[in-house]
């Protein structure tokens, strides 16, 4: 016997609802938008390190330190701006230089007058310190040490600069001597010695200089405007007090106030 051919019928697969594709448009979308996103994030990384070593320190090329300045560049040009330094009665110490390292004062064992000095002492003691906080120090921005030595304690002045600098007059006056100043038996530049004006019972004596070759007894001289000579290097034949508080030797000119009858003949 034959038997009868069978068939089956499938139903129909059901399509997909609207709201399942629109789902899955959306996540397909996701998914490129977050691809997009970190290809975006990997450019901006590589464009960024791209740049730091085309023009960021670290772009292999040396950088070269640039040499110091030679020193006479670094002196200065002209006078110092006109600011009292010390006072000795009525006479007002003007500041000598224009390329200042540091103020120091000492004691002197030639009969040298104390100064008064203006400004704030760096190195004060533990009472002056808290005077100073109560009181206020009426600073005019100058900064000073004492250095110490027998005698009284502010009687020689030494305003710092490097060998070369010009020194200009501290007061107004005239130089009344030009005599060596000779120190471990060397000549060592000269004794300058200004007589102030309006007051001829005492001279301004400075040292450690070389004196300007127009400068003669009988000059007259203008604060802060006359020079009268340049700094001289010392290093090599003293040590310098004010070394101690400066980067360099601690050259200076050094400047004091004697009464008239200890250098005038």
């Amino acid at each position: 016997m034959q038997e009868e051919a069978t068939s089956v019928t499938v139903p129909p697969m059901p399509r997909a609802s609207a709201h399942a594709r629109r789902r899955r448009t959306e996540t397909a979308v996701a998914r490129r938008k977050r691809r997009l996103a970190g290809l975006v994030l990997l450019a901006s990384v590589a464009l960024i390190t791209l740049l730091l070593t085309a023009f960021g320190s670290g772009g292999g090329r040396a950088v070269r330190a640039a040499s110091p300045a030679p020193a006479t560049r670094l002196l200065p040009a002209g006078p110092p701006k006109p600011q009292v330094v010390a006072l000795q009665g009525s006479i007002r110490l003007m500041l000598p230089v224009s390329r200042l390292t540091a103020i120091g004062y000492h004691a002197s064992a030639d009969g040298a007058l104390a100064l008064r000095p203006v400004g704030r002492q760096l190195n004060q003691g533990l009472v002056g310190r808290v005077a100073r906080s109560l009181f206020g120090s009426g600073a005019n921005g100058l900064r000073y040490y004492v250095l110490g030595g027998d005698g009284p304690a502010t009687a020689s002045l030494d305003v710092g600069a490097p060998p070369g600098t010009d020194v200009y007059a501290p007061v107004d006056g005239k130089v009344v001597g030009i005599t060596p100043y000779v120190l471990a038996g060397k000549h060592l530049g000269a004794r300058i010695d200004i007589q102030p004006s309006g007051n001829p019972s005492v001279v301004v004596s400075l040292t450690h200089l070389r004196p300007d070759p127009f400068l003669t007894v009988g000059s007259n001289l203008a604060a802060t405007t006359s020079k009268v000579g340049t700094v001289l290097d010392f290093a090599k034949v003293e040590h310098q007090a004010l070394a101690r508080v400066t980067q360099d030797a601690g050259n200076h000119v050094a400047i004091e106030v004697h009464p008239a009858t200890l250098t005038l003949p």
